[in-house]
């Protein structure tokens, strides 16, 4: 089993199996976020009502500024405080996912329609709505949540701490919009850190645009390439 790509003390040791190993550079969306979510400087950090005064009034998400369409991607989610409250999210969503939800309405953003796939701390996943139980609660400060997007046959699985929690969601090949990393929290002073993102992909052409995409320092990059907008909108989804 080979090593995949490690940042920080916390996942050194982290081995995991059948996993992408080409690095991503992908962060959160300044633009795409609840406005009760802060980013840190380098996009990478969320923070969730960190108000000092106003305490949680609904629930907050953040989407990634990657669009996933095909190929696997891997991705991590760090619990950098002990989840708590009615609901901390992780998982995919279309542009179509909500990201903000006012007037004390506490929800399962991720997974609350048929736009999003997600896991809630709580142990249960959640699609259109409906749940079920997939596995323990996740309780602990540091925990990492991997998230594994394999759009070759449509699955989304979940690992913790590196141990690989089964497929939770199938049929996302099947999705005809592009999917975006997404998290949420209903609760004052969440904090969720970003951590190794890689992917995998079969053809010639998306591993070149994929490069093309990892060369540029930042996102909005991509427009001033020299490139018909047809094809810069395809290098962005990478």
């Amino acid at each position: 089993m080979a090593p995949i790509l490690t940042k920080g003390e916390n996942i050194s040791d982290l081995r995991l199996d059948c996993i992408p190993q080409d690095a991503e550079n992908w962060v959160w969306d300044q633009f795409h976020k609840s406005p009760e979510v802060k980013l840190s400087r380098s996009f990478e950090d969320a923070y969730f009502y960190v108000d000092p005064v106003n305490q949680s009034t609904g629930t907050a998400g953040v989407r990634g500024t990657k669009a996933f369409t095909n190929g696997e991607h891997y991705w991590e989610i760090i619990f950098l405080e002990a989840p708590i409250g009615t609901s901390v999210m992780v998982g995919v969503g279309t542009e179509q996912t909500v990201l903000h939800m006012s007037d004390y309405k506490f929800v399962n953003l991720v997974g609350m329609d048929c736009n999003s796939w997600g896991l809630s701390y709580k142990g249960t996943v959640w699609n259109n709505g409906k749940s079920r139980q997939y596995c323990e609660p996740i309780y602990d400060e540091k925990t990492i949540i991997g998230c594994y997007l394999n759009l070759n046959n449509g699955t989304l699985s979940f690992y913790k701490n590196g141990v690989n929690l089964g497929v939770a969601f199938e049929g996302l090949d099947h999705v005809m919009e592009p999917l975006y990393p997404i998290i949420s929290s209903t609760t004052t002073e969440t904090e969720i850190g970003l951590g190794i993102r890689a992917c995998r992909y079969s053809s010639l052409q998306d591993k070149c645009c994929s490069a093309i995409r990892q060369s540029l320092p930042c996102y909005h990059c991509v427009d001033s390439l020299p490139l018909p907008n047809i094809m810069k909108q395809y290098v962005k989804g990478f």
